[in-house]
């Protein structure tokens, strides 16, 4: 591929248009080859990205910012990036919808409508409410919660609220965003995934795991409890209902670093760990139970609630329902002198 071709692609996240393809001095035939070749993709009409960095690319976030990319570079009009496609370009965790598209939106009043992987909509915002973000214009982070609840409901509007919570933008902020949606669609059920957000949720699957612990009754959720062992070591246990403990892992805890996960030693030794973890902390009179992206989303959550009830309730016949004094003074004190120190993905300290 012509240098000036390919920095001009690598510039934007490997996306490039055929205009601009051809401003570079690319011609028409070269192009056709570049994509026979497989050195180009097509991503839409006129839109293009470097073939190796779409097979690089991660299937959640990172190739739909290459479409959304593409998308909004062969559009006429002033749209700006919404819902899913503005999260992705702000850092904003969401649940992965069944069928993901890109959402632009502009000013305006008619009815939103969909087309060749492209959800437009029209509605009212306000200039402060644009973000400028990688050369993109994206709707800010409280209209997108805002957003993505009205369009999806109650857990998804949860789950990007804790994510929210997590960058630092104010659940006042998202109730102002929708201040001036009272009639429209979804508005109730957003503002009661709002409301149900928790700062401390660190991943998608902890505020998964919460929701499934409230569907279960238990309302007297802790987040990020930590708990000192025997040997010193200090844990940090994703949740905790009485002296019971939900750690929560996703797959990329026994993915090695090489393939894009957190672990770095083999499979084997993480699993040893967490079994050595569980032992220490039973010692300190705690019941624990791992939890899994299978065990929180999809068909196994109900056969994961099942098993919650009962580790929960073996708990309570070995250790009383409520928090031992001892533990919950102790945690005070470590998270006094250790505050928000964990990131996600560890095991502990």
């Amino acid at each position: 591929m012509p240098t000036h071709a390919r920095a001009r692609a690598e510039a934007n996240l490997g996306v490039v248009t055929r205009q601009q393809l051809l401003d570079t001095g690319t011609t028409p035939s070269v192009i056709a080859a570049l994509v026979r070749a497989g050195e180009l993709r097509v991503l839409r009409r006129g839109a293009y990205c470097l073939g190796e960095t779409w097979e690089a690319a991660e299937p959640y976030v990172e190739r739909p910012r290459m479409l959304a990319r593409a998308a909004v570079a062969t559009m006429h009009r002033s749209w700006v990036l919404s819902h899913d496609s503005a999260a992705h370009e702000l850092g904003l965790s969401i649940l992965t919808p069944p069928e993901p598209v890109v959402h632009v939106t502009r000013p305006g009043y008619s009815s939103a409508w969909t087309r060749d992987g492209v959800a437009r909509h029209y509605a009212r915002f306000q200039p402060r409410q644009v973000a400028q973000v990688g050369g993109m214009r994206c709707l800010d982070v409280a209209r997108t919660v805002a957003d993505i609840g009205r369009l999806r409901g109650e857990l998804h509007a949860m789950v990007a609220m804790d994510a929210a919570l997590e960058m630092g933008v104010t659940r006042a902020a998202v109730e102002e965003a929708m201040a001036a949606m009272d009639f429209y669609p979804g508005i109730v059920a957003a503002r009661l995934g709002v409301g149900r957000a928790r700062l401390g949720a660190e991943s998608v699957a902890e505020t998964l795991a919460r929701d499934l612990l409230q569907v279960l009754g238990f309302d007297d959720i802790d987040l990020q409890f930590p708990v000192r062992t025997r040997s010193g070591r200090i844990y940090w246990a994703d949740l905790r209902v009485g002296n019971h403990l939900v750690e929560v892992h996703g797959v990329l805890k026994l993915r090695p670093v090489s393939d894009g996960g957190l672990a770095d030693r083999p499979a084997d030794d993480v699993a040893r760990e967490m079994q050595e973890r569980a032992s220490l902390i039973s010692a300190r009179r705690l019941g624990i139970s791992d939890l899994w992206w299978k065990d929180v989303r999809g068909p196994g959550r109900q056969l994961a609630g099942l098993r919650l009830l009962r580790d929960i309730a073996t708990t309570c016949d070995r250790y009383g329902p409520t928090l031992h004094p001892e533990l919950a003074e102790e945690a005070e004190r470590i998270r006094a002198a250790h505050p928000r120190r964990r990131t996600p993905g560890t095991l502990g300290a």
